[in-house]
């Protein structure tokens, strides 16, 4: 069974892959742009109140909590 969750719920230095986004518009066009698209995998590398770190397809990018909520991702069960 797969565990789906908002990416605002990685904690640091775990790994998932995208399953779908929820955001449209400029948000998604610029994400789409970077790489997230579904089926890639990211790791959370810092998180904040309102900012987190990702590392995705070798670049690390910076979004916001509010945007990250909508980014729906699967992690691998342990």
């Amino acid at each position: 069974m797969k565990n789906i969750v908002g990416m605002d719920n990685l904690k640091e230095n775990q790994t998932g892959q995208v399953e779908k986004i929820l955001l449209d518009g400029k948000i998604r066009n610029r994400l789409n742009d970077l790489g997230l698209i579904k089926g890639t995998y990211i790791e959370c590398l810092y998180r904040n109140k309102g900012i987190s770190a990702y590392m995705i397809r070798g670049t690390v990018i910076a979004i916001r909590t509010e945007d990250t909520s909508q980014i729906k991702i699967i992690i691998p069960e342990s």
